[in-house]
């Protein structure tokens, strides 16, 4: 590990050292603080971008999927495992898709130091061993009784670029967060910054809580993480980011979600599937500084979508998966009803912008197809230093206890009148449990081409709830965006339903 100081050093030489080189010529131990990573980012976007080693031995290049989950770090050499403490830490080997070098390092009592690689600490299974003693590691993850007591389940794992992904208590993995998007949906292609190295502070005894701190890079920019991770009934993130640009960034994505949607009872035209839906997430749920819930049921369109929701200072957003029922599935592999939410919670202003989401087509489940981010207006300038502070909240649904009722199901099918589709939205809970026994809310729909006729809302008995029901007549209209309103006299008693439909 290395000091503010000899980091300086590093970063400034005439020509840049690679992470990883000055770990191996570093002393065992060197002073750490909280500002050592920030610091470090500063200075690393004053120098040029150079990618971290990826070169591997050929037997760890051309891997299967299945060949690299064969390689199992040994759980008798997780970090912490001896110490009685509520953290255990264990590696992810190099190789298949996660080729480039990630830097480990353990922090305790104000110093760091390398966690050292060694092909010791992993089971190979039926492949050979690497001769190599130097690989070094792809990422890490996280175990924690958070479950049972007596037993360390996986809570959290970082691996790939900058993503990582986390569970709750009950849940298992689904959709994923990144440290940051650039260039998303972009013509130009996408940029894909890497998470460089990882300082981790040693677990407290009896404090259910650990810290991260992450070093990110790309040829755009340099930035410093610091992850404060609470695993229990939702596992929260305390994320603390600033990012150095070193060049203009327009098109960076701040607290991306990425998630997959195949479909669902909304969107299964052509879907030979028996199940009812497929699906990590099926929804944004956005909560605007206005004070507006939005409820934007997810789409995979025959061509990639990209829709963006202005605001000023968002109060929250997130990708849910807001069925919880075995029956809406019926994978008893997948499970997709354990699936977690992941709701992004910001501290402090964030300004004007827009969330933005990215509908990728996809053939099937094996592909993240969907993409969710918080995008600024103005671009992040280079030379400039911004610094966003915010909550994951890895759940079953967003925090707090609405006001207003949940959007819990939408349905599409053919109108009885020919030329027209029917949209039919359940709603349950919040102000529609307080509704009077005679109360008729209005349902006010609103479509930017064609027209909607035959609206109706009635009771449904069935969820203790109310339904919506309308028929859109697109006309010749390729694409339409819907906005259904559900209000008792002038107020709003459920979400705000948004939604594009394409022909």
């Amino acid at each position: 590990m290395l000091a503010a100081l000899s980091l300086s050093t590093v970063f400034l030489a005439e020509e840049t050292t690679h992470l990883s080189e000055a770990q191996a010529a570093s002393p065992d131990e060197t002073p750490f603080d909280p500002g050592t990573v920030r610091e470090t980012a500063r200075r690393l976007a004053q120098q040029p971008y150079k990618a971290p080693p990826d070169g591997l031995p050929s037997g760890l290049t051309d891997l299967t999927y299945d060949q690299y989950r064969d390689i199992r770090y040994r759980p008798a050499q997780a970090l912490w495992r001896e110490g009685g403490l509520p953290f255990q830490a264990q590696m992810f080997h190099r190789g298949f898709l996660y080729k480039s070098r990630v830097d480990m390092y353990e922090v305790a009592g104000g110093m760091a130091r390398p966690i050292r690689y060694s092909p010791e600490l992993f089971d190979f299974q039926n492949m050979p061993r690497p001769a190599a003693e130097d690989l070094g590691f792809a990422g890490f993850r996280l175990h924690a009784p958070i479950n049972r007591a007596e037993y360390y389940d996986e809570v959290c794992a970082f691996l790939g670029a900058s993503y990582f992904r986390a569970v709750a208590r009950g849940q298992i993995y689904g959709l994923s967060a990144r440290g940051l998007a650039i260039g998303t949906a972009d013509p130009k292609g996408e940029e894909f910054p890497l998470f460089r190295a990882f300082w981790i502070e040693r677990p407290r005894e009896g404090v259910n809580a650990i810290t991260v701190h992450a070093l990110l890079d790309s040829p755009s920019c340099a930035a410093a993480f610091r992850f404060g991770i609470r695993p229990g009934r939702v596992t929260l993130f305390d994320v603390e980011s600033t990012i150095f640009p070193r060049v203009d960034m327009a098109t960076a994505g701040v607290a991306p979600l990425t998630s997959m949607f195949w479909f669902s009872p909304l969107n299964r035209a052509g879907r030979d599937d028996w199940r009812p839906a497929v699906h990590d997430s099926d929804g944004l749920l956005m909560f605007t500084g206005r004070g507006e819930r939005v409820w934007r049921p997810l789409n995979n369109p025959r061509d990639l979508q990209l829709s963006a929701f202005g605001d000023v200072n968002p109060r929250g957003f997130g990708l849910m998966q807001r069925r919880r029922d075995f029956d809406s599935y019926e994978d008893l592999e997948a499970r997709y009803e354990k699936r977690p939410s992941l709701w992004v919670e910001p501290i402090g202003d964030w300004g004007e912008g827009a969330v933005q989401l990215v509908e990728i087509p996809t053939s099937g489940e094996i592909h993240d197809n969907i993409v969710a981010f918080w995008r600024p207006k103005d671009p992040l300038r280079a030379k400039g230093e911004y610094r966003y502070t915010f909550r994951l909240h890895w759940c079953d649904e967003a925090p707090g206890s609405p006001e207003l009722g949940r959007l819990m199901s939408t349905r599409s099918g053919a109108s009885w009148t020919q030329g027209g589709r029917l949209f039919v939205i359940d709603a349950t809970g919040g102000a529609l449990d307080n509704l009077a026994p005679d109360a008729k809310p209005e349902a006010l729909v609103t479509a930017s081409r064609g027209e909607v006729r035959n609206v109706v809302v009635q009771r449904n008995p069935e969820t203790q709830g109310w339904r919506i029901s309308f028929d859109l007549f697109p006309g010749d209209a390729r694409a339409v965006e819907l906005r259904a309103e559900l209000k008792a006299g002038p107020e709003a008693v459920a979400e705000t339903l948004l939604y594009r439909w394409t022909a």
